[in-house]
């Protein structure tokens, strides 16, 4: 053997060599550009134009499948994206990536109501003729509800194998679906809801602005905050006490399906501290069925006035739309009650309120003006004077005294001019049946308790958990 033919030659030319250095050189600068971790996060963020969610979950258990079963890396399609044409062939040439069917349903249509779009318009995407619509609307009374759309609003349709309807399908609120399938007999109509869950939820709010958007900020419809407003209407004047600062907290029912809320029900209990006072109200069903709202104790929330604002008085005059004034001589309605009584009698408010005035008011005299919530405004006039603390802007407490009998103004003798409005509308307050405002009857303070008590506690745990997760 020579010298020569004892070396081996060489398995591949070295022009070769070269070349499967740079691949594996480029493959490596991949590898640090595109960690496998970084490919697979951003592979989960693909949209892939598939007919319905089912399939894509089907399409992607196929593509693990396939890998599991090569054990085989799937290409990347952002490693590939940076990567020159040359580089992406033999990456893809070394590695071919399990090819991913995309399954269709050739009988399945789906279309989404836009803007102008009418029934017929959405029948001619999907291939149906016009006679197609008044075969459906015709088929049922009800089916006229699939042509009430709303944009954004999603049909299906299911086609036979020549192209005919044979169902449609649509969800029309979170609760509710329509469907119509065809029978010998044409086309049979069917609803279905569904039964939401209902569970309680709890949201907190401070008031940094108004309370309709501080509410909003927090989680609460307009009528939930609404509801809010009137469930504390006796005692917070929501139109002109909310300040900045003032706090709120809330237990709802919410009604829930599939994890997705759908709708609300009533408060349950809720707390609103206004100027550094709090309020606090749970809801209560007696054994009768009927609801309403209490202090944590079972006070009525719903304040009573007190029918006689002065004690021992008795009535001079009534409430009438066509008295003679027994000073201007002429008819004048008297759109409140006279309690005629000796000079200086304590006069006392009827109820919980905000003192609008507290000054002479024309020939009212020396007068009072209360406003109760945003329902109710009292009014008492022809005072001697006022009591001490009473003054324009301030809050008295029913039964609190607020001036004393007197004849100021046009009065013929001592006594107090009592007016009552309701939603600025005069009433007689001899007639009015007043909100009643009996507390939790005793036989039922057990069971109230027990609803009222775990409510109280849970709105003071909600609120201790946010306010440390706030701090973090």
């Amino acid at each position: 053997m020579t010298k020569e033919s004892s070396k081996a030659p060489p398995l591949y030319p070295k022009t070769h060599l070269l070349a499967a250095s740079g691949i594996a050189a480029l493959l490596s600068l991949a590898l640090l550009v595109f960690p496998s971790s970084d490919v697979e996060a951003k592979k989960t963020t693909l949209s892939l134009e598939l007919e319905s969610p089912a399939e894509q979950l089907t399409q992607d258990q196929d593509a693990a499948d396939a890998v599991q079963a090569t054990n085989e890396p799937v290409a990347s399609p952002f490693a590939q994206i940076d990567n020159s044409a040359e580089d992406a062939q033999e990456t893809a040439e070394a590695a071919p990536a399990p090819a991913v069917e995309e399954k269709k349903a050739p009988n399945h249509r789906e279309v989404i109501v836009a803007k102008g779009d009418t029934l017929s318009t959405l029948f001619e995407k999907v291939g149906l003729p016009a006679t197609s619509v008044h075969d459906v609307l015709a088929s049922d009374k009800q089916a006229k509800q699939f042509s009430q759309l709303k944009h954004g609003q999603k049909l299906e349709f299911e086609l036979s194998p020549d192209g005919q309807l044979t169902s449609l399908h649509s969800k029309v609120s979170d609760l509710e679906t329509i469907t119509l399938s065809k029978n010998d007999k044409g086309y049979s109509f069917n609803r279905i809801t569904a039964k939401p869950t209902v569970r309680s939820a709890y949201v907190h709010g401070v008031i940094n602005s108004s309370l309709s958007q501080s509410a909003a900020r927090a989680g609460l419809s307009h009528s939930m905050t609404m509801d809010m407003a009137s469930v504390f209407g006796y005692d917070v004047d929501f139109a002109q006490d909310i300040r900045q600062g003032d706090e709120f907290d809330v237990i709802y029912e919410q009604k829930v399906v599939n994890g997705k809320a759908v709708g609300t029900g009533p408060i349950l209990s809720a707390r609103f501290t206004n100027r550094g006072k709090t309020y606090t109200a749970v809801r209560y069903t007696n054994k009768q069925g009927n609801s309403s709202y209490y202090t944590a104790d079972g006070n009525s929330m719903r304040k009573a006035f007190i029918r006689t604002p002065v004690d021992f008085a008795r009535i001079s005059s009534k409430f009438s739309m066509g008295r003679k004034h027994p000073i201007l001589n002429k008819i004048r309605a008297h759109k409140g009650v006279d309690y005629a009584a000796p000079r200086g009698t304590p006069i006392k408010a009827a109820g919980d309120g905000k003192v609008l005035l507290a000054g002479r008011r024309g020939g009212y005299g020396n007068t009072v003006i209360l406003q109760h919530g945003n329902t109710y405004t009292t009014l008492y006039g022809h005072m001697q004077g006022f009591a001490k603390g009473v003054k324009t802007g301030g809050t008295v407490k029913q039964g609190q005294v607020i001036g004393y009998i007197g004849t100021t103004g046009l009065s013929t003798g001592p006594h107090l001019h009592y007016e009552f409005q309701v939603n600025g509308v005069h009433v007689d307050p001899l007639g009015q049946k007043l909100p009643m405002a009996d507390p939790i009857a005793k036989a039922e303070r057990a069971r109230f308790l027990a609803q009222s008590q775990p409510l109280m506690a849970r709105m003071e745990q909600e609120k201790a958990t946010l306010l440390a997760s706030s701090k973090r």
